[in-house]
């Protein structure tokens, strides 16, 4: 019976004492605890929010549509800015993606753009790249791409290579042409002083 009192008084105790210490744990890393400063937070972002109001853009934007003659037209931008009453809407680093009911494509990237959506164009700026998947590569400094249907115009002298050729214009033309009951044509045409070379594979 003693070793029953003496077991039984210490478990007792255990219960008493066990969670007064956890009490006193708890004070204690309250009361040692570092105080929380506001201004030691991360700072996820830095916003110059009159400067966004004052120029509002979009990152990353996408404009996906079909023209009038059934091609698929995919516009991207790295940025763009709306419209206002001062100016016309505007993107940066933009590529223009052309997809032909026949199979073909056209792609077409610069640095620069902005769309006139009056007129249904987009003016590429600081030099265009255009690749067509027909073999051929064009470089101009400018050019307007219409929206609505399939076709573009340069408005900076042409360099472009393909199959075996070469070939220095003034301008060049991609539209898309019908004639009768043949099937749709899209076609490339050069202007302007049109220096050819031809190099035939050895």
């Amino acid at each position: 019976m003693p070793k029953i009192d003496r077991h039984s008084k210490i478990v007792g105790w255990l219960k008493l004492a066990l969670p007064l210490t956890a009490l006193a744990l708890l004070s204690t890393l309250f009361l040692l605890a570092d105080r929380i400063d506001p201004t030691a937070a991360i700072r996820y972002a830095e916003v110059d929010v009159e400067a966004l109001a004052r120029d509002p853009r979009m990152s990353a934007p996408t404009y996906a549509g079909i023209t009038s003659d059934g091609a698929a037209i995919t516009l991207t931008a790295k940025a763009a800015r709306p419209a206002s009453a001062e100016r016309t809407a505007a993107a940066e680093d933009v590529t223009l993606r052309l997809e032909m009911p026949d199979g073909g494509s056209t792609d077409m990237t610069a640095s620069g753009a902005e769309l006139d959506t009056g007129a249904g164009e987009l003016r590429l700026t600081g030099g265009v790249e255009i690749a067509t998947s027909s073999g051929y590569r064009v470089t101009t400094e400018a050019l307007t791409a219409a929206l609505d249907r399939s076709g573009a115009e340069s408005q900076a002298p042409v360099k472009a290579t393909g199959p075996a050729v070469t070939i220095d214009a003034a301008s060049f033309t991609l539209h898309h042409e019908t004639g009768g009951e043949s099937e749709p044509a899209y076609l490339l045409v050069f202007s302007g002083g049109v220096k050819l070379v031809y190099q035939p594979g050895g």
